[in-house]
């Protein structure tokens, strides 16, 4: 198992990580893992942007467009040395 040090913890935030290891009847370093371990298990999964735009627009929001139908392609211009 590997080890970290965490220098200049603000005071703030040593003091909120006892009390709240404390409440879950545990010690810091035990509570500062769980912390880590669910922040990191959260970030496992790599998102896909598509579907979670997808998931947030409703399909009421979603506008119907229609497409025009399709041309066919015209002639492409001849590119070259043009007769005088």
């Amino acid at each position: 198992m590997a080890s970290i040090t965490i220098r200049n913890l603000d005071d703030n935030i040593k003091q909120r990580l006892r009390v709240r290891a404390a409440e879950h009847g545990r010690s810091m370093e035990e509570e500062a893992r769980d912390i880590l371990r669910r922040a990191m298990s959260d970030a496992a999964a790599p998102r896909d942007l598509a579907a979670a735009i997808r998931a947030r627009v409703t399909r009421a929001a979603r506008a119907e467009l229609k497409l025009p139908a399709r041309e066919p392609m015209r002639e492409p211009p001849q590119l070259g040395r043009q007769p005088r």
